[in-house]
Order: structure tokens, then C-alpha cells, then sequence
């Protein structure tokens, strides 16, 4: 059997040689096409019609997209979340669609302990200061002093919140569903309100997918809840957080700062006010980067495509 697979999925351009190996001794025939984060809609259309797999990133998949993909059989996400694939369109067309779960908990858990400590203790600030020549103790303060919000206790939630509770940090949760009560007894965390973690927390960690119940969860009325000195932490979903909401609460000083990983318009455009900001730590969509999780994930990205194409 030959299958066409489109492999857009950037962290697996260009593909590993193993895998590319496997994929091809299995009867895959290759496209791969220029990425630049992700595929469009009208990129999309333009390579579908025959393709019969896909190793797919954050691809803008659509109705469109699944009536043009005569062939297609499975997409298999390279990671977690699959918001962009519109998984109850694909069934519609009978698409499988596939990921690896918990794919990057450790490296992304890190990336919000990593900002945290980065604001608590002003390390950029007091780095850049000392590069330019100035000698300036800022003021900072101790995470056993502080309250840690985290909205969405899933698998990367609950690593925040170990890593959180091994510092003496008092940590909040929220979820809409219920959490495991031995989980809340280990980690001492607090379940309450999203309106009561907001007035609590000194940092607000978002960790939940993307559904419509969490499109723009934090927007104007949410940031006017927050402290003046409290700081939001996005390793989730651009579109979890109101972006003009977010830039007028930090130009209003309604909250001291953010910690961002991820964007409503990814590249972030080059003339966003985000990048103007002083109080704004920023990173390329990279909580993920981890030699050994990337590993781990290629492998069951591939095997998980195999095992659907192989199905009667």
C-alpha cells in the first residue's frame, strides 16, 4: 500500500532520518512543504485533495479543508492540543484524528516556574541593568511569601502545582471538573472560584485547553478582579486571553505584568504593543523545548499514524 502523507508538523521539518525511514519502508510517500508555524486555510486546500495522512501542527483545518481531502484518512497532531483540527468536523468526514496526551507537561510546568522566579526575583531586570553598566539592587520577593492562581488542573496544572508547593508557594485552583481529593490533600492546593483565585493570587498561571468554554477565559472584567501587583502567566492558548484586553490592563497598571508563551496571531506581529513592554516577558511558542520529550513525541506522532492508516 502507498500512502501520500503531508508532514507540516514544524518541529518535524525536516524529518528525522529514522523517521523518515520508518515512514517510507511502511509505504509512505512524503510532501513536505514549507511551513512557517502553521498551514492556512487556503494553503490547506492547496495540498489536500490527494493526501491520505497528515503529520499536522496547528494547521487551520476547516469543512473546507475535510471536503477537499478526498483521501484522508487521519490526522496525526505533532503534541497535545487539536483545537485547529475541529475534531467534530473531521468525524463528519470520517477523519481520525490523533495526539499524544500529556506530551509536554515537565518542559511547560518548568517555563511557569521559570517565569515566576523570573518576576519574583527580577533576574532580567537586575541582568540587563548590570550589561549596561548600572549597579541597582531591586526589590523582590520570597515565593514562600506568595499565592499561585492556576486555572486548569489537568496534567501540566498539576505539575505547576507540585513544583509550586516544593517552594512553600500557597497555591488556588480552579477547574470545571472536580479534582482527585487525594491530589488536593498531597499538594494542600485550594480549590475556589475563578473570581476568588483572581482577587487572591499574586500570579495567575493559565493551563487549560482551548474549547469554547476557555476562548478569551481572561478578559476585561477578569483582569479588573486581579491585584495591582499580580502577574498572568500564558503557557496554554493565545486565544485563552483577550489580547487587547490583556495590553489595556498592562498599560492601565490594573496588573504589574505578564509572562507570555503563546499568542492570539502567532508569529507575533512585529508592530504588537506586547513588544514595547517593559513588564512583558515573551517567548516563541516554546514551553515545549525539550530534547528528549521531542523524541519521544516524533516516535508516537508516527506511530500513531501508521496504526490508523493500517486499518481495514
Amino acid at each position: 500500500m502507498n500512502w501520500r502523507i503531508l508532514v507540516s508538523a514544524p518541529y518535524m521539518q525536516p524529518i528525522p532520518e529514522k523517521y523518515r525511514t520508518i515512514l517510507e519502508k511502511s509505504g509512505c510517500q512524503l510532501v513536505v512543504p514549507p511551513v512557517q508555524e502553521r498551514l492556512s486555510e487556503e494553503e490547506l486546500l492547496g495540498l489536500i485533495e490527494d493526501i491520505d495522512g497528515v503529520i499536522s501542527g496547528d494547521d487551520r483545518f476547516s469543512e473546507k479543508v475535510y471536503q477537499a481531502a478526498k483521501r484522508l484518512k487521519v490526522v496525526s497532531k505533532w503534541g497535545t492540543g487539536i483545537d485547529s483540527l475541529k475534531k467534530e468536523i473531521a468525524s463528519k468526514y470520517g477523519v481520525i484524528i490523533r495526539n499524544t496526551p500529556n506530551a509536554f507537561t515537565e518542559p511547560v510546568a518548568d517555563t511557569v516556574l521559570g517565569y515566576i522566579l523570573c518576576f519574583a526575583r527580577r533576574l532580567p531586570w537586575m541582568d540587563r541593568d548590570m550589561k549596561n553598566g548600572t549597579w541597582k539592587r531591586l526589590s523582590g520577593t520570597s515565593l514562600h511569601e506568595q499565592t499561585l492562581g492556576v486555572i486548569g488542573v489537568g496534567n501540566i496544572g498539576k505539575a505547576v502545582i507540585r513544583r509550586a508547593a516544593a517552594f512553600g508557594m500557597r497555591v488556588l485552583g480552579n477547574d470545571i471538573i472536580e479534582i482527585p481529593r487525594d491530589f488536593l490533600e498531597r499538594t494542600t492546593v485550594e480549590m475556589v472560584s475563578k473570581e476568588e483565585l483572581l482577587k487572591q493570587s499574586d500570579f495567575v498561571s493559565l493551563n487549560c485547553d482551548l474549547n469554547p468554554t476557555s476562548y478569551h477565559l481572561m478578559s476585561g472584567q477578569e483582569f479588573g478582579l486581579m491585584k495591582r501587583e499580580a502577574y498572568l502567566i500564558n503557557t496554554a492558548r493565545g486565544s485563552v486571553v483577550d489580547e487587547p484586553k490583556l495590553v489595556k490592563a498592562l498599560e492601565d497598571k490594573k496588573i504589574a505584568g505578564a509572562g507570555l508563551d503563546v499568542f492570539e496571531v502567532e508569529p507575533l506581529p512585529h508592530n504588537s504593543l506586547l513588544r514595547r513592554m517593559d513588564n512583558v516577558l515573551m517567548a516563541p511558542h516554546n514551553s515545549n523545548a525539550s530534547p528528549s520529550v521531542w523524541e519521544r513525541i516524533h516516535e508516537a506522532t508516527v506511530k500513531n499514524l501508521l496504526e490508523e492508516l493500517r486499518k481495514p
